[in-house]
């Protein structure tokens, strides 16, 4: 089974920039369309960006378009989130996972933006 590990997760003020990465174990990783999602406190984990297998497409949240760029790395078997522009309500610990949900989630990365 794929196991996924987060990182790069922070404490950033209104207007910064973080890259999250998130590493995947096995040799799957490059046959699947992966995903960010994200759960602020109380809420329900929802979408954030997704990426075709070979990073030509790339698909994202009304709520971070313009503001975030996902982007991968077959060679290395890793995923990224570039974050620029950032706003209080992107707080929230992301997870990155296969489009369709259907890894075992990883332990996620905190992301904290202050005003």
């Amino acid at each position: 089974q794929v196991q996924l590990v987060e990182s790069g997760g922070g404490l950033v003020q209104a207007g910064g920039s973080l890259r999250l990465s998130c590493v995947a174990s096995g040799r799957t990783f490059s046959s699947y369309i992966m995903a960010w999602f994200r759960q602020a406190p109380g809420k329900e984990r929802e979408f954030v960006a997704r990426i075709s297998i070979n990073g030509a497409i790339t698909t994202y949240a009304d709520s971070v378009k313009g503001r975030f760029t996902i982007s991968r790395d077959n060679a290395k078997n890793t995923l990224y989130l570039q974050m620029s522009s950032l706003k209080p309500e992107d707080t929230a610990v992301y997870y990155c996972n296969r489009v369709s949900r259907t890894l075992d989630w990883g332990q996620g990365t905190q992301v904290t933006v202050s005003s």
